[in-house]
C-alpha cells in the first residue's frame, strides 16, 4: 500500500489574488484551475517541479471567513523546504511579504517564518546536516 499527500487545502477570499501572492512569492505554477457546472472553482496550484503535490485554494464561504489566515491556530499553515533558504528569504522580503520571524540557524536547517497575504503562518526551511 502507497499513500502520498496529494494537496493542503487553503481557504482564500479571492482565487486571483492567493494564486498571485503565492506565484510572486513561491514560484508556484496552475496545477489545475476550472469552473465546475454548479460555479464552484477548482484552483490547485504546485510549486516548481512537483507534479504530485501542492495546494487546493477553496474559496471560503460565510461561515468560513472567520478562518481565513487562521486555519491552523496561529500554528504553520505550510513547510516549504527549499535549498536556498537567504535567497528565498530576501526575495519574499524585497516583494513586501510579512516575515514573522527572521532567518534562524538551528542544528541542521536554517528557516524562518512568513505570513502570505491572508495571515498564514508559512514557515521556510533549508536542511543543512
Amino acid at each position: 500500500m502507497h499513500i502520498r499527500l496529494g494537496r493542503t487545502i487553503i481557504l482564500v477570499a479571492d482565487y486571483d489574488e492567493a494564486f498571485e501572492f503565492y506565484r510572486q512569492n513561491f514560484f508556484c505554477e496552475k496545477l489545475f484551475d476550472a469552473v465546475m457546472p454548479d460555479g464552484e472553482r477548482y484552483l490547485h496550484v504546485r510549486f516548481q517541479g512537483d507534479e504530485q503535490n501542492g495546494i487546493w485554494f477553496l474559496r471560503a464561504d460565510t461561515a468560513q471567513k472567520a478562518l481565513l489566515g487562521n486555519q491552523t491556530g496561529g500554528q504553520p499553515t505550510l513547510v516549504l523546504y527549499t535549498d536556498e533558504c537567504q535567497k528565498v528569504y530576501e526575495h519574499v522580503l524585497n516583494n513586501g511579504v510579512t516575515i514573522l520571524e527572521p532567518i534562524k540557524d538551528a542544528e541542521g536547517s536554517r528557516f524562518f517564518h512568513c505570513a502570505d497575504l491572508y495571515g498564514n503562518r508559512i514557515t521556510v526551511v533549508q536542511l543543512t546536516g
